[in-house]
């Protein structure tokens, strides 16, 4: 590799490759999720990837190179461990949680990417091809964003029914003692 446009370009397919590996995980992802929340927010971003796809051919397009995806060997270690993930053995709110966290770190390897990939564009004053890439990555800032959002509300709803729990059980435990005491008095 001899300059910085094929660096872009080499990196483009990277994440031409990553970008269609999340299109094949992210229907099991929701699928996987307990949380309407959660499977609304991931059936979204499907439909975001697929564009992003679009995007990136838009881009080679543009620099007149075949769209053309490099194995991204990081995204397939993601995916794997999302995959490993999604089959443990955890409660809803606990999988739902977990997959967020798996999710969140493609969002953080996507965001590295494009983050880069606008820097080395706009230096060769590909403004077309910025303005491709700052789009996919505003959306996968967005992403993230939700899925912290997603995931405070997750947990929220985990520690309400476990307190709900508690209360349950506390107020079953003064039921026990007092009908406890009332069967003792009648003796």
């Amino acid at each position: 590799m001899e300059s910085v446009r094929e660096l872009l370009i080499e990196q483009m397919g990277d994440l031409y490759d990553a970008e269609k590996q999340l299109v094949k995980a992210l229907p099991k992802m929701a699928k996987a999720s307990s949380s309407d929340q959660l499977r609304e927010a991931f059936e979204n971003h499907l439909e975001e990837t697929r564009i992003h796809v679009d995007r990136l051919e838009q881009a080679f397009q543009l620099l007149n190179v075949k769209a053309k995806g490099k194995p991204c060997a990081a995204m397939k270690g993601l995916v794997e461990e999302g995959k490993e993930t999604m089959e443990e053995d955890l409660s809803g709110p606990l999988m739902d949680s977990a997959i967020i966290c798996a999710a969140q770190k493609v969002e953080h390897y996507e965001m590295a990417g494009y983050g880069t990939l606008c820097a080395w564009a706009r230096s060769l004053g590909l403004d077309d091809v910025v303005e491709l890439l700052e789009a996919t990555l505003a959306e996968e800032k967005e992403a993230d964003a939700t899925l912290t959002q997603v995931g405070g509300d997750v947990l929220s709803e985990a520690e309400f029914a476990d307190e709900e729990r508690e209360e349950g059980a506390q107020r079953k435990e003064v039921g026990a003692k007092s009908s406890a005491k009332v069967k003792s008095r009648a003796s």
